[in-house]
């Protein structure tokens, strides 16, 4: 039987060692360890609209589409795939935690027996893993994963984004961006902090360089308060602060959330925000109210503190935030994409049951493609599922850990 312990252990051993540019050298150094020839490294494009292949010195690849491929559906479904006309490979999901990175493809004479799928989903835990850990130290995967030369605005955003999914045991957060190369001063972030998420989304107002120094000085004042301790209300007067002081003439709408994953409990802030919406049981039941604050930077206007607007959420309960570059889209008609079209969409991806990180990268292909692939605003999205066990908790040696 197949066993990917040892190639795992000599690979987090060996990897630490070298740069981003090392890694498909060293994955295929483990080849033989599980039963395989070759071992290629596919990394999602910043649109998620083709897999490309991490070359070294071995063997030689093209890009895969998404949409079309083997390869694709291992990204988009999570699961082991192989082709019963080409028997001698298996595609498998490249993972961290529940960020998609891309997908492993090994060739083994023995890609037709499931018993490789387990050790296989292993090692590709492990090569995310150090796809990740060993990034920041070269410009390789940031160079693959750019299709199109990518602005400087874009460059200062993406540098401030926190990955695009993450869950745990009770709840799963994904998010989506596009365009991904010009965006202007759309922005999130998030935290898990003992039983409280905070999320907040933001929208600046302009394009190019001020509006992306705007999102970043949105987006550090909110970790600045948030790592302070402030409450939502006094963190929403915080980033107001900043913003006035520093850019007196500029605002930000945003979402401010709190999430207490063991009871469902939410909190929002709506400053100056289109209204999220409450999917339950396959369809939107409701858009949370308006706006319950003034944009950030207009707080001087105001005549009240903001207000938090509060949500018991059911067992399975997804909240859906986006920004105006979602609805105002517009096809070549004039037509705007529209909320009625936003919820429909939600609604059957939700009744076919795909993965939320999939309905996310449906949403956004589907309105770039509303738009004939010229978007003229950033089309951010953010899509929070609650999903409290109702299992016990097993009992595991360590500690105890919810069954996922």
């Amino acid at each position: 039987m197949v066993d990917a312990g040892d190639a795992v252990r000599w690979l987090q051993l060996a990897a630490p060692r070298g740069g981003p540019d090392d890694l498909p050298l060293l994955v295929n150094r483990v080849a033989p360890a599980v039963d395989a020839t070759e071992i290629v490294i596919y990394l999602a494009d910043y649109q998620q609209a083709s897999l490309v292949p991490l070359l070294g010195a071995g063997p030689v690849r093209e890009s895969l589409s998404i949409e079309t491929t083997l390869a694709g559906r291992a990204f988009t479904g999570l699961d082991v795939q192989r082709a019963t006309d080409n028997p001698d490979r298996i595609w498998v999901p490249l993972l961290v935690g529940c960020e998609r990175m891309g997908v492993l493809e090994i060739v083994s004479p023995a890609a037709g027996d499931r018993a490789l799928d387990g050790p296989a989903r292993e090692l590709a835990t492990c090569v995310g893993q150090l796809v990740v850990n060993r990034r920041p130290y070269g410009d390789v995967v940031e160079r693959l994963r750019r299709r199109l030369p990518m602005q400087v605005a874009a460059e200062i955003l993406w540098g401030l984004l926190p990955p695009l999914t993450f869950a745990t045991d009770d709840m799963v957060l994904t998010t989506i961006l596009e365009p991904c190369y010009d965006v202007g001063g759309d922005v999130f972030d998030y935290a898990l902090n003992g039983d409280v998420l905070s999320v907040g989304l933001f929208d600046t107002c302009g394009h190019g360089i001020k509006a992306s120094t705007l999102a970043s000085l949105a987006v550090s004042a909110y970790r600045n308060a948030r790592r302070c301790g402030l409450d939502l209300v006094d963190t929403a007067l915080s980033i107001d602060k900043w913003i006035r002081s520093e850019h007196p003439h500029l605002f930000a709408t945003a979402l401010l959330v709190e999430l207490e994953p063991s009871t469902g409990r939410l909190r929002v802030i709506n400053a100056g925000h289109p209204g999220a919406l409450l999917l339950r049981d396959g369809k939107a039941i409701r858009e949370l109210p308006g706006p319950t604050a003034l944009p950030l930077g207009l707080g001087h206007l105001a005549t009240r503190r903001p207000e938090v607007y509060e949500e018991e959420l059911h067992p399975g309960d997804r909240i859906l935030a986006y920004t105006d570059g979602i609805t105002d889209a517009r096809g070549l008609d004039g037509e705007r994409f529209g909320l009625t079209r936003l919820v429909d969409f939600v609604d059957r991806a939700l009744n076919d049951r795909l993965a939320t990180p999939e309905t996310m990268r449906r949403l956004v292909r589907a309105v770039v493609a509303y738009q004939e692939g010229q978007v003229d605003d950033d089309a951010t999205a953010l899509l929070l599922e609650w999903r409290p066990p109702v299992t016990p908790l097993p009992h595991l040696p360590g500690g105890p850990t919810r069954d996922g």
